[in-house]
C-alpha cells in the first residue's frame, strides 16, 4: 500500500470527524502527548500505540488540509539531506564548533571540565562531537593530569 492509499483508507475509516483543520492537529497533539506521557512513565507499548494513533491522527489532518503528501515527503528528505551538519570538533587544546566545513566559533580547553561542558553543549545543540587527533579517555586524562602527558 502507497501512502495516499494508506491516507484515503485511514479518513475512510476514522473514528472521529473534525470540523476544521485546527481541530484535527489538536487531536494530533493530544496523541503525541499521550505517547510522551506514556514513555516517560516507562510504557513502551502505550507510548508506541499512542503514537500509530497519532500517524492516524497526522494523515487526517494532513487530508484536512488538502496536503499532497507524496510532495510533504520529497520535501522532508530533500530538506534532511542539505540541511548542514552541525559538529563539534574537540582538539587536545581547543574546541570548534562548526557548520557543514564552516568554522562558527570555538574555545580554549583548561580543564575536564571544559571537555564535560563543550560535550553538554553538543548534546543540547544537536551537534557531532568529532575527537581531533586524541581520543577521548586519553584527552580527559591529561587534562586531569594538569597536561603532563
Amino acid at each position: 500500500m502507497n501512502l495516499q492509499e494508506a491516507v484515503d483508507e485511514i479518513w475512510e475509516n476514522r473514528k472521529y470527524e473534525p470540523s476544521s483543520y485546527i481541530e484535527a492537529i489538536s487531536h494530533l497533539n493530544e496523541e503525541v502527548a499521550e505517547s510522551l506521557k506514556a514513555i516517560l512513565s516507562g510504557n513502551k507499548e502505550t507510548a508506541q500505540a499512542e503514537l500509530e494513533d497519532a500517524l492516524s491522527c497526522m494523515f487526517i489532518a494532513f487530508k484536512m488540509m488538502d496536503i499532497d503528501l507524496d510532495e510533504v515527503v520529497e520535501r522532508q528528505v530533500n530538506q534532511m539531506k542539505s540541511a548542514p551538519k552541525k559538529t563539534m570538533h574537540i582538539f587536545s587544546d581547543k574546541v570548534e564548533i562548526r557548520v557543514g566545513d564552516e568554522v562558527k566559533g570555538g574555545w580554549a580547553i583548561w580543564t575536564s571540565q571544559d571537555i564535560k561542558d563543550a560535550q553538554k553543549m553538543a548534546k543540547e545543540f544537536k551537534c557531532k562531537i568529532i575527537w581531533e587527533g586524541a581520543n577521548q579517555l586519553s584527552l580527559s586524562d591529561t587534562l586531569k593530569n594538569g597536561g603532563q602527558s
